[in-house]
């Protein structure tokens, strides 16, 4: 059974171990009845919401599990009651005794290891610092690694003594090692250095702790006069000013509270012989915060303090020798600091979130860090000269054997969702452990601290070993990549590589291998690390790639078992079998691109390898003579000349061709048919493949496809159809299994590539009309089948050196043409949904990171981006799209500059790094014309000596040439290279011109170049405008880190329950969604550990339903800890950690917590300033909550200020007569009557109203809301006049009538909020419910027929967004 995950402390929250039954056996009958019901409702929302997911969200494991004939989970209409039954572990209650403390009670479940116990006890604040104990049951030992329930009499109530055991070394050293970490657990100098998965997290700064417990202790929020609501200068509209220091506010429980000064290992270790066989392990040396020199011996009873001194070793125990089981005990009775200190520091650690010290599955770092005081460390320095290989995790005393456990646990059994659990929950472990291990190793390459297998080569061909990894750099060795473009080509060959890894590990062959890789940039190369084929370094390569081709092609060699294994992957990839011809001109088929070569390894394993090729070749960037380009490409200047030959399309875009293919091929048979109907009018047997038949054809034709069909398996003709560019790509894996299954020939494939767009057409292809029919739409559509719909690429067509045999001629022509087809669509289809998703803020980028992910999301590259720019720049609603145009000359710049920064650091020595480093941002960023390099002061004498060594380590570069770039000489640099790589010009010759033509912020160009490029800079005012002196100097840059790609390994049962929990939300089912999506966070904590990307969108939408269900506390915790893993997991300014800030501010305001609210929506401001500006229309929704929370709290003024400003920038990308315009003269007119200024109000309400007026009509509640809202004014402002009146006349002895200023009610505040946050709570008969759930039903297929494509981040997320609001 699964438990929880070994490594996590048990006291996280959210992780009950869940005891996932074994799917009923009956399911296994029912599966073919099931399987028509089976759940994509939300294709659309899927990517979207699963922040960065990579593209196509492979839900394949079920795929291969349909072979075994198991039932499934995957969250479908019934899945609840008929597929899973999940039990909810009885736990039990036992008592643990531990020496010296009073014994407590711990909720334990049957299905815990007793090591969980441990870790509990090594959490806990009165027993943290014991490491070396068993649990003893009746005074039997309890073995680690069993679980609770194999324990005979172990129940409710049992008592489990802890008895300290004696040491070894092994045991010793970590005692040490956890004390060294419970020392320094407040201290962020990990997570700012980017080491040991530890990263950045500052919620607890603006909610001053926990917000669970800060309701009950201060119940501040209603006594409205003690909240200080001004907020600092720079976060007012229209501020000019943009500091870097509050970034990183100053976090009170940082200032370290000393222990000690000293911890090390003493000089006198390892103990002699003599005094080994006395029992002594090692020797510490320690320094007491009194000043106190001690040394100690930890020896196998314990630590004593021993009579050595520096110089003079005397290992006899002192007197007295304080001997204690715990160095912890033996510190307290020597020093009463350390007494107090750790006392306090303990005290403090458990109350801290534990989100905020559970280390992150990949490590984040942080581009800005203050200055770190460097403390003496033994462990840290112990750690940086040993590979730390005698107490990881695995067997002591050897390295791991990366491929072996990369390969086992792909081989893990996965018939039912606990061995699922399981075998993901391995694959993903195994994955980041990897991509730490390559990480390092990488740098320590590029630092030069690992020797090369060929030393005698030079630097840039050499080739190393290191931890069972293998490493290359991404240089053109021995001319591979001659042809194809050189160094350019062999920089883009490992990325491309890694997505052909992602893909093929995505679908999940069983029985075909990748290689664990990982790509990283650091200090200007880019080092591949590759997991090591068993045998492959003794054979030569030439005896043992026995499928593929070593030399592009010229030689090719085939073999069976590989074609049979590629083809499984054939239709998932989309990738066609093919012959090309040999050297000696035999036919050779292939099922992969010539470059992907297969070894079988000592291991008897079948490894694909070189998958640079995998996906077809991107046709507008490869110029290929005499072949003619589509119009649509020739239009835009298309094809361009690219700095390598090895551009190829994305999977996303594939899927998306298809999907559009498939709908264009629907729609032309339907068309034929119905005229042939016409013609012959009324021949009942022909059931024709209208789209509407489709869905009843399906359940006669074929069961074993409809693996993914639309779960509602309504008769709605869009259902059949819509299925969203990612959801495909899962479906079609499923197809691909089942076809296996039922081994029917696959050229009569099913009716769609793209996953079974329910079953084969087999009933009306007996009639030979209709069989014509099909064959026309396939003809026209260029599907590689006659008789169904199949869109496969040839991944080798236009490879220089490939030859295909004579008798496929005409189908290579056909490929050439969908290859013209594919690169047409990209630019005429793709490129304008882009744009048009973003003018409709369906897309909402706000920094490149989200640009480009929503570039990638529709299969668009990078490479086009000046594309997108002038697309945008044309477009008739300009204005509307500033920002995007913004975010993308910003990102195309800052690329620009990386390119440039990349070849400027491969010839910096590292002597000079930081130096050479703030030369570049000064040239970049200062305004300061003259920015003069400062050499090191030794650099003269050591170049001299230096000649004559060729071979130095790869970032040895002795020149300094670096030195003599100016900022001219680089802006005409980032010119040129924008043109000649994105084709796109700039017209600027120094960063003032190009932030003054395209209203860029410095900040911001900094903030970008600093990701991507892995630089650390000091964090503090720099002044970027002085022409006197540079904004940098080297004392600023603290660090350089590794750029790292790698593949996500997905839950994929956690992303089913998921994505059906959407969708019934969607379709207005809150219950029942809310139960799904907490399965989903389960079985989510199951695989990835406590923090993930995809944790963090499952906590958000909980925290959603829990406010719209009403239990805003609840909502509060949830949203709370998506905004701690949002800041660890993604950054502390990633445009997702701000959209949560945003939220839990929501919450905290609905909780009376209204300080906490305004701190929080602040810092939201702040952040969203620094990553793209104030112009921005996400700034709008932002403005318009501070400014009614404000309103709230009566800073009528301020709020104006944030209001007017939301006005204004509402009115600019929404145009002038949108509803959120009319909202937004709505809430500036409450604030003004709220002045009592009825003139400012009535003018506002009198905008709204002619906007409702004019989109609604007369008759519509908003209209009629808003005309009442008016005469309620025009009588206040009467009422008013009169008043004023009778004072003029009548002095001071006038009648008054009291006036009603109205402070607007806490609950109308939070009505509106809830308004503008998109989220409505409607009270409706069960009639509107039918209807609006119809409504909701039509709409997502209208949406998914139209779009085929994703909508942002939350929208699928409510109800509302269905009800129109533009």
């Amino acid at each position: 059974m699964v438990s929880k995950t070994d490594d996590i402390p048990a006291s996280v929250p959210d992780c009950n171990p869940v005891d996932l039954a074994e799917e009923a056996g009956d399911g296994a009958r029912e599966t073919s009845k099931m399987h028509l019901k089976k759940s994509c409702d939300c294709g659309h929302s899927a990517d979207s919401a699963m922040v960065n997911g990579d593209g196509a969200h492979e839900h394949t494991e079920e795929a291969e599990s349909k072979q075994d004939g198991t039932s499934e989970v995957d969250g479908g209409e019934d899945s609840n009651e008929q597929e899973v039954i999940v039990i909810q572990d009885t736990g039990f209650t036992v008592k643990i005794q531990a020496p010296g403390t009073d014994s407590f009670d711990l909720q334990v479940s049957p299905q815990e290891m007793v090591q969980e116990i441990h870790q509990v006890l090594i959490d806990r604040e009165d027993t943290c610092h014991r490491t070396c104990f068993s649990l003893q049951l009746d005074g039997n030992v309890l073995d680690n690694f069993a679980d609770l329930k194999s324990f005979e009499g172990l129940q409710e109530g049992s008592l489990l003594k802890v008895v300290e055991e004696p040491y070894t070394v092994r045991e010793a050293r970590i005692h040490v090692r956890h004390i060294r970490d419970l020392l320094k657990s407040l201290d962020p100098s990990d997570a700012y250095n980017g080491v040991d998965c530890n990263s950045l997290s500052f919620l607890s700064v603006f909610t001053d702790g926990d917000l669970g417990d800060s309701g009950k202790r201060k119940k501040k929020g209603s006594e409205l006069e003690q909240i200080d609501c001004t907020p600092p200068e720079h976060i007012l509209p229209g501020s000019k000013d943009h500091p870097l220091v509050p970034l990183q506010p100053q976090n009170k429980d940082w200032k370290p509270m000393q222990c000690l000064k000293v911890l090390t290992m003493s000089g006198w270790n390892p103990p002699p012989g003599n005094r080994k066989m006395h029992g002594d392990l090692m020797y510490l040396y320690i320094v007491t915060v009194e000043e106190r020199h001690v040394s100690v011996t930890a020896s196998t009873r314990g630590f004593y303090l021993n009579q050595s001194t520096t110089y003079t070793f005397n290992p006899k125990p002192a007197n007295p020798s304080f001997l204690s089981h715990s160095l912890v005990e033996l510190l307290s009775q020597i020093s009463p600091a350390f007494k107090k200190n750790f006392t306090a520091l303990q005290k403090k650690r458990v109350q801290r979130h534990p989100f905020e010290r559970i280390a992150t599955p990949f490590q984040v770092y942080s581009w800005t860090a203050p200055q770190v005081d460097h403390a003496m460390d033994c462990v840290r320095a112990e750690d940086a000269y040993t590979s730390r290989l005698g107490y990881e995790e695995h067997i002591p005393g050897q390295t791991r054997d990366w491929n072996e456990e990369l390969q086992t646990t792909r081989e893990l059994p996965r018939k039912n969702l606990p061995e699922r659990l399981l075998r993901e929950r391995a694959i993903f472990k195994v994955h980041s452990d990897f991509a730490a291990a390559a990480t390092r190793g990488a740098m320590a390459v590029i630092d030069g601290n690992v020797m090369a297998i060929n030393p005698g080569e030079e630097t840039r061909m050499q080739m190393f070993i290191w931890n069972n990894i293998f490493f290359s750099l991404g240089f053109d060795v021995r001319d591979h990549y001659r042809e194809l473009g050189g160094d350019a080509a062999a920089h883009a060959a490992p990325t491309n590589d890694l997505n052909g890894v992602r893909a093929y590990g995505a679908v999940d062959v069983e029985g075909l291998y990748t290689l664990g890789t990982v790509v990283v940039d650091y200090r200007g190369y880019r080092v591949t690390a590759q997991s090591i084929i068993p045998g492959i370094l003794e054979r030569e390569q030439e005896q043992s790639v026995i499928y593929g081709s070593i030399d592009f092609g010229k030689t090719v060699v085939s073999h069976s078992k590989y074609l049979e294994l590629l083809e499984k992957t054939s239709r998932p990839l989309k990738v066609q079998r093919h012959n090309v011809l040999n050297e000696k001109n035999d036919a050779v088929e292939l099922c992969s691109s010539v470059e992907c070569k297969g070894i079988i390894g000592n291991d008897g394993r079948h490894y694909i390898l070189d998958l640079l090729r995998t996906f077809p070749p991107d046709l507008n960037f490869l110029p290929v003579d005499g072949e003619e380009l589509p119009p649509e490409s020739k239009h835009q200047g298309f094809p361009r000349q690219h700095r390598h030959r090895l551009a190829c399309l994305r999977q996303e875009l594939i899927e998306a061709f298809v999907e559009h293919r498939y709908l264009l091929f629907m729609k032309m048979a339907a068309l034929q048919l119905m005229q042939q109907k016409a013609n012959k009018d009324a021949k009942t047997d022909l059931p024709a493949i209208t789209e509407t038949s489709t869905d009843n054809s399906a359940d006669t034709s074929q069961t074993q496809t409809t693996a993914s069909d639309s779960s509602n398996a309504t008769d709605l003709s869009s259902e059949s159809t819509s299925q969203t560019d990612n959801s495909a790509s899962a479906a079609s894996q499923a197809a691909t299994a089942s076809d296996d299954d039922s081994s029917k020939p696959t050229t009569n494939g099913v009716l769609d590539s793209s996953a079974t767009r329910n079953g084969e057409c087999k009933s009306p292809l007996e009639d030979p009309k209709s069989r014509e029919v099909v064959l026309n739409a396939c003809k026209a559509v260029g599907s590689i089948s006659s008789t169904s719909f199949d869109i496969r690429f040839n991944p080798d067509i236009f490879s220089p050196g490939v030859r295909f045999p004579d008798d496929s001629a005409d189908d290579v022509q056909k490929q050439k043409q969908l290859l013209k087809d594919a690169a047409a669509f990209l630019v005429s289809c793709q490129v304008p949904s882009l744009v048009k998703d973003c003018l409709d803020h369906s897309a909402l980028p706000m920094d490149g990171a989200t640009f480009t992910e929503a570039l990638h999301q529709r299969g668009i590259n990078v490479r086009y981006l000046g594309t997108v720019l002038q697309f945008v720049d044309k477009t008739p609603a300009k204005a509307q799209l500033e920002h995007i145009y913004r975010i993308g000359i910003t990102e195309l710049i800052t690329r620009c500059a990386k390119h440039i920064f990349k070849t400027y650091l491969q010839g910096v020595e590292l002597s000079a790094l930081s130096a050479a480093v703030s030369h570049f941002l000064n040239c970049f960023l200062s305004s300061f014309a003259d920015a003069v390099a400062h050499l090191p002061p030794d650099e003269l004498v050591s170049r001299r000596k230096n000649r004559k060594r060729r071979n130095r380590v790869p970032g040895g570069g002795d020149n300094t040439a670096w030195a003599s770039l100016t900022p001219s000489e680089l802006w005409k640099n980032i010119a040129t290279e924008a043109q000649s790589y994105y084709h796109f010009t700039i017209q600027c010759e120094s960063v003032d011109q190009v932030v003054e033509k395209y209203n860029l912020l410095k900040i911001t160009l900094l903030r970008e170049i600093s990701i991507k490029t892995g630089i650390q800079i000091l964090i503090k005012e720099y002044n970027f405008d002085s022409r006197h002196k540079p904004a940098f100097t080297e004392e600023d840059i603290l660090n350089i880190f590794p750029v790292v790609k790698h593949v996500n390994p997905k839950a994929s049962d956690a992303f089913h329950f998921f994505q059906s929990g959407q969708a019934k939300v969607q379709q207005g089912f809150l219950k029942e969604g809310c139960e799904l999506i907490n399965e989903a966070l389960n079985l989510f904590n199951n695989v990835y550990g406590p923090m993930h990307v995809e944790i963090c969108a499952c906590l958000r939408l909980l925290a959603r339903l829990n406010y719209i269900m009403g239990d805003h506390p609840e909502a509060l915790s949830n949203q709370q800890k998506a905004v701690l893993m949002s800041e660890r997991v993604l950054g502390i300014e990633h445009p997702n950690t701000i959209q949560e800030y945003m939220h839990l501010a929501l919450y905290c305001f609905a909780n009376g917590q209204l300080s906490t609210a305004l701190k929080l929506l602040y810092r939201a401001r702040y952040l969203m300033l620094m990553v793209c500006g104030e112009d921005h229309p996400e700034m709008a929704l932002l403005d318009s909550n501070i400014g009614l929370v404000l309103h709230g709290v009566m800073e009528y003024d301020l709020s104006l200020r944030f209001l007017e400003n939301a006005l204004i920038i509402n009115t600019k990308y929404h145009g002038p007569r949108s509803l959120k315009v009319a909202l937004s003269h709505h809430l500036v007119a409450r604030v003004y009557e709220s002045k009592a200024e009825f003139r400012s109000a009535l003018q506002h309400e009198k905008e709204g109203y002619t906007i409702y007026k004019n989109q609604m009509g007369e008759g519509h509640e908003k209209t009629k809301e808003s005309s009442e809202y008016l005469k309620y004014l025009t009588q206040q402002a009467v009422a008013l006049q009169r008043t004023m009146n009778e004072i003029y006349k009548n002095g001071s002895n006038a009648s008054i009538m009291p006036l009603k200023f109205t402070a607007p009610s806490m609950a109308s505040v939070l009505e509106q909020l809830n308004v503008i946050n998109g989220i409505i709570f409607i009270p409706l008969s069960q009639k509107d419910l039918e209807n609006l759930k119809a409504e909701v039903q039509r709409r997502q297929q209208l949406q998914e027929l139209g779009k085929g494509e994703e909508h942002t981040e939350d929208s699928p997320l409510e109800l509302e967004d269905k009800i129109p609001v533009d």
